[in-house]
């Protein structure tokens, strides 16, 4: 009989829950099984897991096979890193306070990777709720203003005569502009012709 530490499929349609269980390699995925080490929900950022260390680590020890998921999560949690660890006490590469020492340092780390991802994500959610914010302010600000213009159809008058004003202002100095420019050359072309004689 084969052990395998694999995920048990819980939760509703679209909402996955896991249960992280040490069951026979022969039985259904979500049929009988030996012990539930512990528990993983993938809809959280980051995902949440609980797990009972000692238990992971003790079939992890004792040879259990595991599915790729959960090899992924075990190793995430530091329980592969610890078997490793104790496997160097066992051939005499360390002792067991340096095996704590190293699991502690690389537990701290890994804490504050994780704590780090929690803030990055609550800044960047603050910050898209302001970006938000403003926009619907501003947008709000625009209605308001097509509101009142449409209220207000004078208005709308005054500034349609003003705009045809600046208009006509523009298209008269553009052609006062022309008329000057093709007049010097014409001027130029006289005062050569008088130079060639």
């Amino acid at each position: 009989m084969a052990t395998r530490l694999r995920l048990q499929r819980h939760g509703k349609k679209g909402k996955a829950f896991f249960h992280i269980v040490a069951a026979d390699s022969r039985a259904k995925r979500d049929g009988k099984f030996i012990e539930k080490i512990g528990t993983y929900n993938p809809n959280t950022n980051p995902a949440t897991i609980d797990i009972n260390f000692d238990s992971a680590l003790k079939w992890v020890q004792n040879g259990a096979e595991m599915t790729d998921t959960a090899r992924a999560i075990l190793s995430y949690k530091g329980v592969l890193y610890k078997n490793h660890l104790l496997n160097g006490v066992k051939k005499g590469a360390l002792s067991a306070e340096q095996v704590e020492a190293k699991f502690n340092a690389w537990l701290a780390e890994k804490d504050a990777k994780i704590s780090g991802k929690k803030d990055g994500l609550a800044k960047n959610a603050a910050a898209d709720k302001a970006a938000r914010m403003k926009a619907e302010a501003e947008s709000n600000i625009a209605k308001a203003a097509a509101i009142e213009a449409k209220n207000n159809p004078v208005e709308e008058v005054a500034e349609a005569e003003v705009e045809a004003a600046a208009e006509e202002a523009t298209e008269e100095a553009s052609e006062a502009t022309a008329e000057e420019s093709t007049e010097a050359p014409a001027a130029e072309g006289g005062e050569e012709e008088a130079s060639a004689e």
